[in-house]
């Protein structure tokens, strides 16, 4: 059996299919995979660190709404769906499986060109424009959140990796906490804007640090790779304010804390939802208004608070996150609705479907 999985550009398309493809190596260590990138994206570095094979092929960039360029996406696109079924063709490939991005439509119109069966996988609550199309040949449609409007769509959540979806906080806290240098005991806020940084939250979070710390408050902060590190100076029994350029143990980070304050991306929301972790969400501002719509569902089950970025000050995080971090009771009526909302086995639920697909295909 051989799978190819069509998500490069972003990690937000990558990871997930990259916990797929390690979903079905445990399932059957024989099965073949190879993932499509291309030369620009973080696939061909991600990829080969993972131990799977990458087919590249001619970046073709989508318009994430219907415009007058959208006309001219079918020529562009004859080059790389060639190439895409020259890749099918060699691999002999038993299903593809999209997870949106530059790569996922020309994947997707090859395989309905040779007849492999497509499994569309959707994370954010807003669908792009690839799975959109790839949604009308698909055997099956994933998505990431309840109310998917994509046709057919069943609700898996986001395949994760599994320092992730097996991580068992409570077990690791202490372990978590000491690897940071933070106290064991005290009430913890884990501050990040993702792998880059977010100045809105990086500016706020040291306007009101020491306000925090005052209050019994240690944080953990991710300020980002290019951000400069604040001056730090924690005096003797004040609370710690760690910051650091960047987190690659995101599983101790989550273990340490017990709220986050960060950006609304589909995968943030779906660790977090998963491990419990109750967060105050800051969609990013810019973009069509999907990480506003990913947080939603968790907000609305208790796990979780949400503000936009215009709203995010020093008085916003003293009035809203203060009171949780303060009240233990409330810290665990919000992790449980995290917890009960999170989904922590959509990969093993995507290779059932992944398996499903293929088997009806070879009934034809």
């Amino acid at each position: 059996m051989h799978v190819v999985l069509a998500g490069g550009g972003t990690a937000g398309h990558i990871e997930p299919a990259l916990a797929l493809a390690d979903a079905l190596r445990r399932q059957d260590p024989s099965v073949g995979i190879t993932a499509l990138g291309t030369e620009r994206g973080l696939e061909t570095r991600l990829v080969p660190e993972r131990g799977y094979e990458l087919g590249l092929i001619p970046a073709v960039p989508l318009p994430r709404k219907p415009t007058p360029e959208l006309i001219t996406v079918p020529g562009r696109l004859r080059g790389t769906i060639k190439a895409a079924e020259e890749i099918l063709t060699r691999t002999k490939a038993d299903c593809v499986v999209g997870f949106g991005g530059y790569v996922a439509l020309p994947g997707y119109l090859a395989a309905k060109r040779l007849g492999v069966p497509i499994i569309v996988h959707e994370a954010n609550a807003r669908p792009g424009l690839a799975n959109k199309i790839g949604s009308r040949y698909a055997h099956a449609v994933a998505v990431s959140t309840p109310d998917s409007k994509l046709r057919g769509a069943r609700y898996v959540g986001i395949p994760l990796r599994r320092s992730i979806s097996t991580l068992d906080r409570a077990a690791v806290r202490p372990e978590a906490r000491a690897a940071f240098g933070l106290d064991p005991n005290l009430p913890t806020l884990l501050v990040s804007g993702g792998s880059q940084g977010a100045r809105r939250l990086n500016e706020v979070i040291q306007q009101v640090a020491p306000t925090l710390q005052r209050s019994g408050i240690q944080i953990l902060h991710a300020v980002g790779p290019k951000n400069e590190l604040p001056r730090v100076d924690n005096m003797p029994g004040m609370p710690p304010y760690v910051p650091v350029p960047y987190v690659d143990r995101m599983d101790l980070a989550y273990a340490a804390a017990d709220m986050m304050l960060c950006r609304a991306g589909a995968m943030t929301v779906a660790e977090l939802s998963a491990v419990g972790l109750p967060a105050a969400y800051v969609p990013l501002p810019i973009g069509n208004g999907e990480q506003r719509l990913n947080a939603q569902p968790v907000v609305k089950a208790g796990g979780g608070l949400l503000v936009d970025d215009a709203e995010l000050t020093p008085d916003w995080v003293l009035g809203q996150v203060l009171p949780v971090l303060a009240d233990p009771h409330r810290l665990y009526e919000m992790s449980r609705a995290a917890a009960e909302f999170g989904r922590r086995d959509a990969d093993d639920l995507l290779v059932g479907l992944v398996y499903e697909a293929i088997a009806a295909n070879r009934a034809r």
